[in-house]
């Protein structure tokens, strides 16, 4: 059997391997017995029973904090005649953890004096999506937005069209660097992708996500990531006009959920037109990361009973092999430390317990919900005025993301950047990216201090008001006030002082 053979049989082979662990994933779902109930029964009483109301200062916008963004690069020199050939870029992960990876590409671009192409998304192996980057952002602004700091291009060249994703899956080739380390610094790349440029005009790096380090970087390197954060990235015009449309209806008072409405797509325009002649109202964004992935390698329990976590347990077998550590700890000492995720039914505790009441718009921005209905309907039972992209937008209207997890996180990532407040239900690349954002932007964000609601919720004993008053206390500092970003954390979650002036 010759070499491309035999990794062709190999390749088959772990594909296999794959739709066997989906499959069987999807099999255990299915037959899942679950019972979910309340576990904090007398805290949400008491949050039912909440005077209507809200706090006058929750909805204030953040006040001017002396910081601004700051991504002139100044004098910057013009671009060299001539650059020292192509960077190529695979990268994985979901939305966000891609869109950092296009930031650091752009950035090693600029270090290496190379040509970027268009950077190539992997399929998502947890969402299966094969959105591409001209799928979910708008590439012409991209390239136009960077073209006085590094030159982009949709594609290679006729010459190099051989340098292709499957080219680089079936055999060790020289042109691609696979040995980049977590976080390498600038003088790596000089000293180890720069003679591969020279000697074959392209390098191809996989795997590139985390590969360029937050630290002793150039001033305008530092600029440049955020520039591409904070402005070169922009979504795809029909995510943009959608988000719109559902923010319009978000912030109109009259707007009716699809349970109490006919669902007509003249009506959701009408409604939309009718907002412009009405003073917006607010609303805020609950991120609700709570899949079966996260639950399972979280080893918390989640009220379920003995089904779900054995459920959980054969999962957590299954894709990790005992390799999560989490699973050696008791369900107290996890919450403790604030190592569980929110369930939906805590994070509707937190929010009433934050004062707010049971008419507050609440957008749920979240993929798949492990448990599903069951699980949300104690938040739900919380906030009545609830509302998700099914609920906020006709059929027609979703048809072009339907399945398409990278859109529909793109969707609920530009309905979040224009909400009031933002809070999520556990930390991730999706809160990481969106504290960064609205940070930048100046915009009201509640950071849970997990730890201090792990032990609050420990206390089955707490009443309602000492409840209320604890979490108070515990996040009159985290609402979005500026921290300063340290050594090794990311520049996309801290952008100040790398990205932002002190005036």
């Amino acid at each position: 059997m010759n070499l491309y053979a035999k990794d062709r049989t190999i390749l088959s082979a772990l594909l296999f391997v794959v739709v066997l662990i989906c499959n069987a994933s999807s099999s255990s779902s299915a037959s899942e017995a679950i019972t979910i109930k309340p576990r904090h029964l007398s805290l949400l009483k008491s949050a039912l029973q909440r005077p209507s109301g809200e706090q006058s200062e929750l909805w204030r916008p953040m006040p001017d904090q002396g910081w601004s963004p700051c991504l002139d690069l100044g004098n910057s020199p013009s671009l060299p005649d001539k650059t020292e050939g192509y960077i190529q870029v695979f990268l994985d992960g979901g939305l966000n953890q891609q869109r950092m990876g296009i930031c650091d590409a752009v950035a090693v671009a600029k270090i290496l004096n190379a040509t970027l192409v268009i950077p190539y998304l992997e399929v998502n192996p947890v969402w299966q999506d094969s959105s591409s980057f001209v799928d979910i952002f708008d590439v012409d602004h991209f390239i136009n937005s960077l073209k006085d700091d590094i030159r982009v291009v949709r594609e290679l060249p006729e010459e190099l069209s051989w340098s292709t994703r499957e080219y680089y899956s079936i055999a060790v080739r020289e042109t691609r660097v696979k040995t980049a380390p977590v976080h390498a610094s600038a003088k790596w790349y000089k000293e180890n992708v720069s003679p591969v440029l020279q000697s074959y005009g392209i390098a191809a790096i996989s795997p590139f996500s985390h590969r360029l380090s937050f630290d002793h970087l150039p001033a305008e390197i530092q600029r440049l990531r955020c520039k591409v954060n904070f402005q070169a990235l922009r979504f795809v015009p029909h995510i943009t006009s959608l988000g719109d449309a559902l923010v319009s209806r978000l912030r109109n008072p009259l707007w009716r959920s699809s349970k109490d409405r006919k669902k007509n797509v003249d009506h959701l325009g009408d409604m939309t037109n009718s907002h412009s002649r009405r003073e917006p109202g607010k609303f805020a964004v609950l991120h609700l990361r709570f899949d079966k992935d996260m639950a399972a390698h979280s080893a918390c329990d989640f009220g379920g009973g003995k089904a779900e976590k054995l459920a959980l347990a054969k999962y957590r077998q299954m894709i990790w092999q005992g390799r999560v550590l989490n699973s050696q700890f008791t369900d107290e000492e996890l919450r403790s430390q604030g190592r569980c995720p929110l369930t939906p039914e805590e994070m509707g505790l937190l929010l009433a317990a934050f004062g707010f009441d049971n008419n507050t718009r609440l957008y749920l921005a979240s993929h798949k919900v492990y448990g599903g209905e069951a699980r949300i309907s104690a938040l739900r039972q919380v906030f009545p005025r609830m509302e998700d992209k099914r609920s906020l937008a006709s059929a027609e209207e979703r048809a072009r993301i339907k399945g398409k997890a990278s859109l529909l996180a793109a969707l609920d990532y530009y309905v979040s950047m224009h909400s009031d407040i933002f809070i999520s239900a556990s930390p991730g690349n999706m809160h990481n990216a969106l504290v960064g954002h609205r940070t930048f932007e100046n915009l009201k964000t509640i950071r849970p201090n997990m730890a201090l609601i792990g032990q609050l919720f420990l206390n089955k004993s707490i009443m309602w008001v000492d409840f209320q008053q604890a979490l108070g206390e515990g996040h009159v500092n985290r609402q979005g006030q500026i921290r300063l970003r340290k050594p090794k954390q990311s520049i996309y979650t801290y952008p100040a002082p790398d990205c932002m002036c002190h005036v």
